[in-house]
C-alpha cells in the first residue's frame, strides 16, 4: 500500500462531480458560448504538483477535476475542441494558473466571444477581469464553491462527507486521548499539547524529505520524537513544578507560554510556508461512489491499532488500572503502594507519542503540514475532551468522532470555512444537557 502512493492518479472521469473535502481540492469552471448557451465536449486539462488530469464539460457547460494536494496547477483548454464557430475571448489566457487549496474550489473560467473585442465595464466602470465571464450572471455559479458555500445535499456528498468525519475523528482522536491522559492524572490542561501534535509532523517531514529515510521509517522515529519531548518536558518542567507545589492554573498559563515558544521556535526554523512529508501524489479507491485516498486508509488503520494497543493497556494491564487509579484518586492511589510520580511520567511519555502519531497522520490525510498545525486543532481537541468527559480516555475518543463527523457534515449546511465553529456550537449544546460531557460522570456541587 504504501507503494501505491508513488502511483500516477487516473485522469478524472467525464462526467464525474468533485466534491472538496479535508483531503481533496476542486478546480472547476463552466464554459459558455458567445451566445450564452452551453460549450458541450470541450476538454480540460489539468496538471501540476505531479498530477495530470482531464475532464469535458458536461451537458450545462460544467467541468471539474479533483486533485488531492495544494498548491499551483496549470489548466489548458484544448481549442480543437470548442464548438464550430467559437473562440477564446482572451487566447493569451489559456493556460491558465490555478491555486488549489484541500478543502476548497477553485474555478479556471475560459470566457468565450471575438478575440478583438474590449472588456466589458465592470461594476465600477473599470473593465473587468479579463478572465472573468460576464456573458450571464448565472456564469459566477463556476466558482460557487470557492467562497465556501454549501452546494446541493445528495447522498453521495452525503455519504463522502460521512467517511471524512470518521477518519478526521479518529485521527483528531491519537492527540485528544493524550490531552485527556494528561489532565486525568495532573489536573493540568495543556495548551502546548498542539505543539506535540506539529512536532510530529514536522519530525516526519525532516526525516522523509530531509534525510530520504523511507516513510514508514520516518514516521516511527517521529513518533519516538515525540514520546522522548514528553519525557524531557515532565523531568525537566512539570515534575519540578509540582515538587513547589505550583498549582493547576499557574501551570496552564505556563502551558500557554511553551505553546507560543515552540510555535515561533518552528516558524524561525522551518519558515511560514507549507510542506509536505511525502511529495508522492496520493491514489485514491472509489467505494461506492465514496473516493478514499490509500493514505487516508492507512491513517485510519494505524488510528485504530493505536488507539485499540491504549485501550487495551488501560483495561487489562496492571500499569493501565494503576494510571486509571492515579487519574480517580491520586492520595488514595499512592496510599495502595503506587509510584504516581512514575504513571505521571508514562501518562507524559505516552501523550505525547501519540500526539505526536497523530501529527503524522493528519499531515498525511491533508498532505499538507505547518508551523502552526497543532495550534489550529487545538480547540478541537479541547473540544473532543470536554465532549467526552473531562479526564476519561474513551470520553475523548467518543467526543473526537463527534467532532469530527460534525465539523465534515455541517458542511453540507454552512459555509466549510466555518464547518469548526459548527462543532463547537454542539459542544456548547451538548454540555447544556450534559454539562458532565458524554462519558462524563456527575458530580455532587456544594
Amino acid at each position: 500500500m504504501l507503494c501505491a502512493w508513488w502511483v500516477p492518479p487516473a485522469a478524472a472521469a467525464d462526467g464525474d462531480q468533485c466534491v472538496p473535502d479535508s483531503s481533496t481540492a476542486c478546480i472547476q469552471g463552466r464554459i459558455r458560448t458567445a451566445g450564452g448557451d452551453p460549450a458541450v465536449g470541450v476538454t480540460i486539462t489539468v496538471e501540476g504538483q505531479g498530477f495530470t488530469g482531464e475532464a469535458t464539460t458536461d451537458d450545462d457547460g460544467r467541468w471539474s477535476v479533483a486533485v488531492t494536494a495544494d498548491g499551483e496547477y496549470t489548466v489548458t483548454l484544448d481549442e480543437s475542441t470548442l464548438p464550430a464557430g467559437e473562440t477564446l475571448r482572451n487566447p493569451a489566457d489559456n493556460p491558465r494558473t490555478v491555486v488549489a487549496d484541500l478543502g476548497a474550489t477553485g474555478a479556471a473560467l475560459f470566457p468565450l466571444g471575438s478575440p478583438t473585442a474590449a472588456p466589458s465595464p465592470g461594476p465600477s466602470g473599470s473593465p473587468s477581469d479579463p478572465g472573468t465571464e460576464t456573458t450571464a450572471p448565472e456564469d459566477a455559479e463556476a466558482g460557487v464553491e470557492d467562497s465556501g458555500r454549501p452546494g446541493s445535499i445528495t447522498f453521495p456528498r452525503v455519504a463522502q462527507q460521512f467517511t471524512s468525519g470518521i477518519i478526521f475523528g479518529l485521527l483528531l482522536a491519537l492527540a485528544s486521548v493524550g490531552l485527556s491522559l494528561i489532565y486525568g492524572t495532573t489536573g493540568l490542561s495543556s495548551f502546548s499539547h498542539g505543539e506535540q501534535v506539529t512536532l510530529g509532523a514536522l519530525a516526519a517531514y525532516v526525516f522523509a524529505q530531509l534525510m530520504n529515510m523511507p516513510l514508514l521509517l520516518a514516521g516511527v522515529l517521529a513518533v519516538l520524537v515525540g514520546a522522548l519531548s514528553g519525557y524531557a518536558q515532565d523531568a525537566g518542567i512539570w515534575k519540578p513544578l509540582r515538587k513547589r507545589g505550583m498549582g493547576p492554573v499557574q501551570l496552564m498559563i505556563i502551558t500557554i507560554g511553551l505553546s507560543m515558544a515552540l510555535q515561533y521556535s518552528f516558524q524561525f526554523f522551518f519558515g511560514g510556508g507549507r510542506m509536505r512529508i511525502t511529495i508522492a501524489t496520493p491514489t485514491s479507491i472509489n467505494v461506492g461512489g465514496v473516493i478514499i485516498a490509500h493514505q487516508s486508509i492507512l491513517s485510519t488503520a494505524i488510528a485504530l491499532l493505536a488507539l485499540g494497543g491504549v485501550a487495551y493497556f488501560l483495561q487489562r494491564t496492571w500499569t493501565g488500572r494503576a494510571t486509571r487509579a492515579v487519574a480517580d484518586n491520586p492520595a488514595l492511589a499512592a496510599a495502595s503502594g503506587i509510584n504516581v510520580e512514575r504513571i505521571i511520567r508514562l501518562v507524559w511519555v505516552v501523550g505525547a507519542g501519540l500526539a505526536a502519531l497523530g501529527g503524522v497522520l493528519i499531515g498525511l490525510y491533508f498532505n499538507v503540514t505547518s508551523w502552526n498545525m497543532g495550534g489550529t486543532i487545538l480547540l478541537l481537541m479541547f473540544a473532543a475532551v470536554t465532549l467526552g468527559g473531562l479526564g476519561t480516555a474513551f470520553g475523548a475518543l467518543v467526543g473526537s468522532i463527534v467532532i469530527g463527523l460534525v465539523a465534515e457534515m455541517s458542511s453540507l449546511v454552512i459555509p466549510s470555512d466555518l464547518r469548526y465553529a459548527g462543532a463547537l456550537v454542539i459542544l456548547i449544546l451538548v454540555l447544556l444537557v450534559r454539562p458532565q460531557g458524554i462519558l462524563g460522570r456527575a458530580e455532587r456541587i456544594g
